[in-house]
């Protein structure tokens, strides 16, 4: 017999995949996926970087063109075409993951941070499938150390798991996960 819906735990009646701060959610995923595939098409075909490039835009930060076909700090190279869609479906998977989790967030600083790796996630997903490898563009340096070559997307990313961090720590133990 079916129990009345006013009996089912409230942890039962979390949305799945639309919640109270999806909208917010979408909006800034968004918002961060357009400005990175933008700054990544007009380097690529209105500035054409990979002709005109690299360019020193000051003594410690150039803009260059490097594919990147592994993971964050071109970890895990992947040559292959199974590799890169391997990756593209981890990515998907991630993703998907993200979202539901962010349609049960009740903290607009984590929707944010969960918005943020979302939409850098897709962006650097898209040049995956259509270029088979990330571009990845701004490049670090002093002296004779360099840091890796990012872009956008990547920034995003970080910032989000740096928010969930701060929320974490802020918050108390697990506070981004409830």
């Amino acid at each position: 017999m079916n129990e009345p819906l006013q009996n089912v735990p409230a942890s039962d009646k979390r949305p799945l995949l639309w919640g109270r701060l999806s909208t917010f959610v979408l909006s800034i995923a968004l918002v961060g996926l357009l400005l990175d595939q933008a700054s990544k098409l007009w380097l690529l075909f209105v500035f054409d970087l990979g002709t005109n490039g690299p360019v020193a835009l000051l003594p410690f930060l150039d803009i260059v063109l490097v594919w990147n076909r592994g993971v964050s700090y071109g970890l895990f190279q992947q040559n292959s075409d199974l590799g890169r869609w391997l990756l593209v479906a981890l990515t998907v998977l991630i993703t998907v993951g993200l979202w539901i989790w962010s349609a049960r967030v009740q903290s607009r600083l984590i929707a944010f941070a969960l918005a943020m790796i979302i939409g850098g996630a897709i962006g650097n997903g898209i040049d995956r499938i259509v270029y088979g490898a990330v571009v990845d563009f701004v490049h670090f340096h002093v002296g004779s150390f360099s840091w890796y070559v990012f872009n956008l997307a990547d920034v995003w990313i970080v910032a989000g798991v740096a928010a969930l961090l701060y929320d974490s720590f802020g918050n108390g133990p697990n506070s981004a996960a409830k």
